[in-house]
């Protein structure tokens, strides 16, 4: 960073993001690095990852403002069931009109259109101390500032605020980089986690 260049800050999501993050979501979505052009239609990532976290609770929403927009951020539901609930019943039919021709799981982009398809697969007997999970993307550029600390640290603060016990979250196994980072902040793993299927915990307290 140019001595010139503002200091990045976190700050609550507004609508007005929403483009970014989008493309932000693409860019980070293959274990850290660019899915860019891997599907038939890139809008399958954040409509699975990204956009039923806005809408379903947007103040659990934050970004990194590098002063000239988004280039960072972290998205979250304080209740992993109450949001499978919502999400059947509300998401997955828009989903549905948008993406279920790329089924059944066979590759990458079906695998990927599968998991918006079954939400009931976040409702693991292990999340009962770490109901609400999240997720965290950041563009590389700005990876190794601190930055993913202090969006978590964020959200965190706003979980203890609505008396939430833990929060936790899944990763892809081949990003090894976050895998140690999320171990540095603290994450644990999950009883049912495993190599192929890394689920961490942390209390929020």
């Amino acid at each position: 960073m140019r001595k010139d260049e503002p200091m990045p800050s976190i700050r609550p999501y507004t609508p007005a993001d929403l483009t970014r993050l989008r493309e932000i979501c693409v860019r980070t979505a293959r274990a850290g690095q660019d899915a860019t052009g891997l599907f038939s239609d890139d809008s399958l990532w954040s409509a699975v990852f990204l956009d039923p976290y806005l809408e379903f609770d947007p103040r659990l929403a934050f970004v990194v403002d590098e002063g000239g927009g988004a280039a960072g951020y972290i998205v979250a539901t304080a209740d992993t069931a109450a949001f499978v609930e919502r999400y059947r019943a509300e998401w997955l039919p828009r989903l549905a009109e948008r993406f279920e021709h790329v089924m059944p799981p066979v590759g990458l982009e079906q695998q990927i259109a599968h998991l918006g398809f079954t939400p009931e697969r976040m409702l693991r007997a292990d999340i009962a101390e770490h109901p609400a999970h999240l997720h965290i993307d950041l563009l590389p550029e700005l990876q190794g500032r601190g930055l993913g600390r202090a969006l978590i640290g964020t959200l965190l603060a706003e979980l203890r605020s609505r008396g939430v016990a833990g929060v936790h979250l899944s990763l892809d196994p081949e990003n090894i980089a976050a895998l140690a980072f999320y171990e540095r902040l603290g994450f644990t793993p999950l009883a049912g986690s495993t190599a192929d299927d890394p689920t961490l915990g942390l209390p929020t307290g």
